[in-house]
Order: C-alpha cells, then structure tokens, then sequence
C-alpha cells in the first residue's frame, strides 16, 4: 500500500509504500512547492508526518531524530539540539511557544 501526505487542500503526495517505513525511524520526503516532511512509523504501525525542518536551527534534520515516548505522547529529538516535537500536534515539548507543522497521511 502506497503511503500518501496531504499537503494543501484536496492535494495529496505519494510518499513511499508504507512497508518500507521502519519503525522508529524517519525518512524526507521533497514536497512539490519544495518544502519537507519527515515521514515516521512507530513500533505500533501507526505514521506520522510533521514538518522536517527543525525551528531552532533552520536545518532540514527532523528526520534523522530519534523517535519515543512522553506520557504517552510518540515524539522525535532533533538530532541537534534535541528539542522533542509531538508527532500527533507538532508541539515542541521543550518549549510551548514553538512548533511544526503536522500533515495527514492516509493509505492507497
């Protein structure tokens, strides 16, 4: 099954097919008008996407973050400075005044 994010209204991007996401590990994936999301599955099956760009560096590094778990919210470390950001609201767990953007991903 091919995994897909959503990215404007109505606008759907194949990422790539969802068996070849390894759990607890991101992937980038280029989005047409240039951005990146950073692309996760969890231990449990379920994806996420949030922006791939980390707000306090401006590098395009979420991605490669370490993926886990507080009180039960799934977040990624930036591998930098390793802020966490919840991979359900793309909150920064670190810092309230900062965050990404999540996308919606669905299956094909």
């Amino acid at each position: 099954m091919m995994l897909e994010l959503s990215h404007s209204a109505d606008a759907w991007t194949p990422v790539c097919e969802e068996h070849r996401l390894t759990p607890g590990r991101g992937v980038a994936a280029l989005l047409p008008d240039g951005r990146q999301a950073a692309v996760f599955k969890d231990r449990t099956g379920r994806a996420y996407a949030i922006d791939n760009r980390d707000p306090f560096t401006g590098a395009q590094v979420l991605s490669r973050g370490l993926t886990g778990s507080a009180a039960g919210r799934p977040f990624v470390a930036s591998p930098l400075l390793k802020q966490r950001f919840d991979l359900e609201t793309g909150r920064c767990l670190d810092d309230d005044a900062v965050s990404v953007r999540v996308y919606e991903l669905r299956l094909t």
